[in-house]
């Protein structure tokens, strides 16, 4: 049997497995294992063993669940609300308005979690209620949230450029350098659409609130200061050389406990709660990459 069908195989047999609702990782490693027995002449357990342990033994690797436990943290603060009520005055004389919250929302987000679900759940848990009470469509308020909550794949310190780069071998600081314009350029392109849909669409678009004074304004906007800041720790640390991806993911943890703390949203509750959230996910991953 020659490369080509060998190839064609195993990827058959990788989809039919998926298909039957076996996890990724096992998935993978099952897959691997049969082709390793069956069309090569090295011995399929000291090869899975050396390939297992190298991609689980990176050191760069321990940022992933650090970032995680991040956005777990900030998932069960205040955020979601002190965000919508920073940025709604800034976002009701674009057209679209208060659609807007959801991209800036998730960009903002996305730059303290690295998560796209956790994203989607955080922003939206606070953004939908308030657009749906104000008469939006939902279509929009939902696909908007949707499609923005992808930014969290892209904006750093994204987990997905974690994963790729431990699996690549690729400086994870440069992938989070390479990320920063293509995740605002994105984000750019969600909101231009929300302005044209809103230009097109005016009957659909719901009254402004009452006008603030830029005083008032400003006020409001003090509720973004704490996520800036752990933003501007975490990012700025890695872009300015003065910790590592690692390093800047246990500041991150260590401001998003902070901020929790100052909220009186952190119990002993919501730490467990968070960290078992970190753990789950982290192993889910980590079954992946050893696949």
């Amino acid at each position: 049997m020659n490369e080509l069908a060998v190839t064609a195989l195993l990827i058959v047999a990788l989809f039919v497995i998926l298909g039957s609702g076996v996890w990724i990782g096992l998935t993978l490693s099952g897959v691997a294992w049969i082709g390793m027995q069956l069309f090569s002449s090295r011995p399929a357990g000291d090869a899975m063993a050396v390939t297992i342990w190298g991609s689980a033994s990176s050191w760069t690797l321990t940022a992933l669940p650090l970032f995680i436990w991040m956005g777990e943290i900030l998932f069960r603060t205040r955020l979601s609300q002190d965000m919508f009520r920073g940025l709604a005055p800034w976002m009701q004389r674009l057209p679209g308005r208060l659609l807007h919250t959801n991209v800036v929302g998730c960009a903002i987000f996305a730059a303290v979690s690295g998560s796209s679900a956790a994203t989607c759940a955080t922003i939206g848990k606070m953004s939908l209620p308030e657009l749906q009470k104000r008469g939006y469509p939902d279509s929009m308020a939902i696909g908007s949230l949707a499609g923005a909550g992808t930014l969290g794949l892209l904006i750093p310190p994204s987990i997905i450029m974690i994963v790729y780069g431990v699996a690549a071998d690729v400086s994870i600081a440069q992938l989070f350098i390479g990320g920063i314009l293509p995740g605002i350029l994105l984000a750019l392109i969600f909101s231009g659409y929300i302005a044209v849909w809103a230009l097109r669409n005016k009957d659909l678009v719901p009254p402004p609130d009452a006008p603030l004074t830029l005083k008032q304004k400003l006020a409001e906007s003090r509720n973004l200061i704490p996520v800036v800041l752990l933003i501007g720790a975490v990012l700025g640390s890695i872009y300015s050389g003065v910790a590592t991806a690692t390093e800047a993911a246990a500041l991150g943890v260590v401001g998003a406990l902070i901020i929790s703390a100052a909220q009186r949203s952190l119990t002993w509750r919501t730490f467990t709660q968070s960290l078992m959230g970190g753990t789950r996910l982290y192993c889910m991953i980590a079954l992946i990459l050893a696949g």
